[in-house]
């Protein structure tokens, strides 16, 4: 790299390059001017042949020094032309590094209100979830309290009725029922619904066959599903006649009665599944119902009550009937007699009224009345109205 001023060349440089070649020729013209001088003995012709060389050796350098020149100022045209450009290229580059940065800062702002944005959403969704969760963990806690209920075949079956108690309580009228209810057998029935004869009152029982449906819902291969239902038929049977034995007595109850299960889901698997068991309980006069079955068989029951109890009423309220009609009777003959009276006070009124009248004309008869055309006459009375008399 040389220096020169302002400008710096490289040593692949055309300029560069002609300028060595130069100064090399100026050097070699040095070395043959050495020669020259150390061979002055050479011939005229030598030197003669030697200013010719040179002559046109001081030519080709002037050349070269003119295509400097020129080679120079053709450099600083372009050294000038770059400068230009290099300022508008970086003029324009700083415009577009602001355009960008405006940009960027406008992008960083949006970015920071969504973000703030998108946070403050997703805070509220985890409050949402945090709530979800706590009623998650509630409901984990109720389910596994309802697990321990189920477990226990006592509690099991104070979870039944209970239910029942709610659906027969919710149903019928409080008079119409009665819970855990004695029977002369000395059974104790869980709900006994009073309807009249027929076909009298009827026994709702409680049964829950929880453990047989689990092992049938659970079973894995087909070995452990019939095992499972057998047990399932094994349990609804000694059911139905637990019930059919305990709580239908002749006489006492009614013919039939109901036996409650509190899960629907084991009341449809009876009746998809194990259809002989259901005809099996009508056949014992036992009737299987769920909680919605229930309610729809209390609503009837309602319907009876209430049939009952119209025709219980009944001939009281023919005789009430029979009082209203007498007491309508003796308004009615009052009313006549209030009438009379009403007709007899209105003569009467009537008759005052026409006495008044003539009261009042015989009084203007007086104020006109004219005592000396009398006068002759004074020793006899005026004739009397006749009507004056009445």
């Amino acid at each position: 790299m040389i220096q020169i001023g302002d400008q710096s060349y490289s040593f692949s440089d055309p300029v560069v390059i002609v300028a060595l070649g130069g100064a090399g020729g100026l050097l070699l013209l040095v070395l043959l001017l050495l020669s020259v001088m150390r061979r002055a003995g050479r011939s005229a012709e030598v030197a003669e042949i030697l200013a010719q060389q040179m002559g046109g050796m001081a030519q080709r350098v002037q050349a070269l020094s003119d295509g400097q020149h020129q080679l120079f100022g053709g450099l600083t045209s372009v050294s000038e032309a770059q400068a230009q450009q290099q300022a508008k290229t970086i003029q324009l580059m700083e415009k577009r590094l602001q355009a960008v940065t405006e940009s960027l800062n406008q992008n960083l702002t949006s970015s920071a209100r969504n973000t703030a944005q998108s946070l403050g959403e997703l805070q509220q969704r985890l409050k949402t979830i945090d709530k979800a969760q706590e009623n998650i963990t509630k409901l984990s806690g109720d389910v596994l309290s309802l697990q321990d209920i189920l477990s226990n075949k006592q509690t099991r079956g104070a979870f039944g009725e209970i239910q029942l108690n709610d659906i027969v309580s919710k149903a019928l009228p409080s008079d119409s029922y009665s819970f855990q209810h004695t029977l002369s057998n000395g059974r104790r029935a869980d709900c006994l619904i009073h309807l009249p004869n027929p076909p009298g009152p009827i026994v709702i029982d409680s049964k829950f066959p929880l453990e047989p449906y689990e092992r049938l819902r659970a079973a894995k291969s087909e070995s452990d599903l019939a095992a499972a239902a057998r047990e399932l038929r094994a349990a609804i049977k000694g059911h139905i006649k637990a019930i059919s034995e305990r709580y239908i007595i002749e006489g006492e109850t009614a013919d039939g009665a109901l036996m409650f299960l509190p899960s629907e889901a084991v009341y449809a698997e009876l009746h998809a599944n194990f259809a002989e068991l259901v005809r099996e309980g009508f056949a014992a006069r036992v009737w299987i119902v769920s909680p919605t079955t229930c309610m729809a068989t209390l609503n009837t029951m309602r319907a009876i009550l209430k049939d009952a109890r119209m025709r219980e009423q009944a001939g009281a309220i023919r005789t009430t009937l029979r009082l209203l009609h007498r007491d309508v009777e003796l308004v009615a003959e009052r009313v006549d007699k209030l009438n009379t009276h009403f007709g007899q006070a209105r003569a009467d009124l009537e008759g005052i009224s026409t006495a008044a009248e003539r009261a009042g004309k015989r009084a203007a008869k007086l104020d006109n009345f004219d005592f000396e055309e009398l006068a002759p006459a004074s020793d006899s009375l005026p004739q009397l109205d006749p009507e004056a008399a009445e």
